[in-house]
């Protein structure tokens, strides 16, 4: 994966006190995001204000767009026509995006969507957290195809990971989901921005070659292929039809195979690469709590405690929520007791951790549905049950 430095004019680096939301814009502009098309919607709305204060001073395109389904389509546009691009949205916003994130998947379009979780379903509980769209950031769509989704649990951590997030929907043209929440993204912490020349980035795959001999699609499970952008004389077709390598539509079953074996393995097979994890006293522990976003920051204190009653017990952070740290849970599968697994939903990436658990190790939900935060003292009380 190349990378080059990020552009100076994009960075506005130093020490900053801000929320998740902003140090998400920040991030966007300093991985290259040139254009921004979204919706305010709460608990968003702080990262589309954020891009469209800082669009002038860097020469991007803030557009206020008439609803979240031209949002998304006009990221698609923006990425054929050369530009890296990305939205902000949550709750009843995101379902709206589910449509074109399957058009992108199909078409390959690198962009990045930022969900700000809140409470659901539909309009739900506009102002306060949740973590319940994670099984939807996942197969929202139809059909079978492979995103990459992440979770921030700091400010600090929104400004990295949607960095990352810009890098890898490049590499791999994907969409990428950054499933924040409304705690995280509302919180107020000491963000730091690198200079730019400490701040790698993936610049956009620009094809140089013949024009007769360019493909835009190659069906090989691997990413690292070159674009081109509308209007510079390429001829090459994008449709949301099962396609041959230069786009143009082949309606088989035999194509449908190539093509969606190619969408799920180029994310499957380079899962290695991809994955981010961040674990804390695995070895040797008797239980294992597998936490994201803000609710890992609650985890920490029931950890602590538990650990200062002679439990052994490990954390297991997922940074990378899509794809599934699977490898990983099967590896400790058997070497602990039990998984806790809090999440503020009714119990969604917890099935995935039973899947790969296989029944050889317990696994304990402590889930809720959504309005607030943990208290620690019921993940402590689940880790003592897990020990037992």
């Amino acid at each position: 994966m190349n990378t080059v430095s990020a552009d100076p004019k994009g960075v506005d680096s130093g020490p900053h006190f801000m929320d998740g939301d902003q140090a998400i814009a920040e991030g966007a502009l300093a991985a290259g995001c040139r254009f921004f098309a979204g919706y305010p919607i709460t608990p968003s709305t702080e990262t589309a204000e954020r891009f469209a204060e800082r669009a002038p001073e860097v020469g991007a395109l803030f557009i206020q767009m008439e609803d979240e389904l031209a949002s998304i389509a006009a990221l698609i546009g923006a990425a054929w026509g050369g530009r890296k691009a990305m939205t902000v949205t949550c709750g009843p916003g995101f379902s709206l995006m589910v449509e074109n994130i399957g058009l992108a998947a199909m078409t390959e379009t690198p962009l990045v969507i930022a969900n700000v979780q809140r409470g659901g379903p539909s309009t739900g509980l506009p102002t306060l957290t949740a973590q319940q769209d994670m099984m939807q950031a996942r197969y929202g769509s139809h059909g079978d195809y492979a995103i990459i989704a992440m979770s921030p649990d700091s400010p600090q951590e929104c400004f990295d990971v949607a960095v990352e997030a810009f890098n890898l929907s490049e590499f791999y043209r994907v969409p990428v989901i950054i499933l924040s929440d409304e705690t995280v993204g509302h919180m107020h912490e000491k963000v730091v921005i690198p200079p730019a020349d400490q701040i790698q980035v993936v610049p956009r795959n620009n094809y140089s070659g013949p024009k007769a001999d360019f493909r835009p699609y190659k069906f090989d499970g691997q990413g690292g292929h070159p674009m081109t952008q509308c209007g510079d004389g390429y001829h090459f077709h994008i449709t949301g039809l099962t396609h041959d390598e230069r786009g143009y539509p082949v309606m088989t079953a035999e194509q449908s195979k190539i093509v969606i074996t190619h969408l799920m393995e180029k994310i499957r097979s380079n899962a290695d690469q991809i994955i981010r994890l961040d674990e804390d006293q695995i070895d040797g522990a008797d239980v294992v709590v597998v936490s994201y976003g803000i609710t890992s920051r609650i985890a920490v204190k029931a950890i602590q405690d538990a650990r200062r009653e002679g439990i052994k017990v490990g954390s297991l952070r997922l940074i990378t929520i899509w794809p599934f740290c699977e490898k990983r849970i099967r590896e400790l599968t058997g070497k602990v007791k039990a998984f806790v697994v809090p999440e503020i939903n009714y119990g969604q990436m917890v099935l995935e951790v039973e899947r790969c658990a296989a029944g050889k190790s317990k696994v304990i939900s402590v889930n809720h549905c959504g309005g607030a935060v943990h208290d620690p003292e019921v993940i402590l009380d689940a880790i003592r049950k897990a020990n037992q």
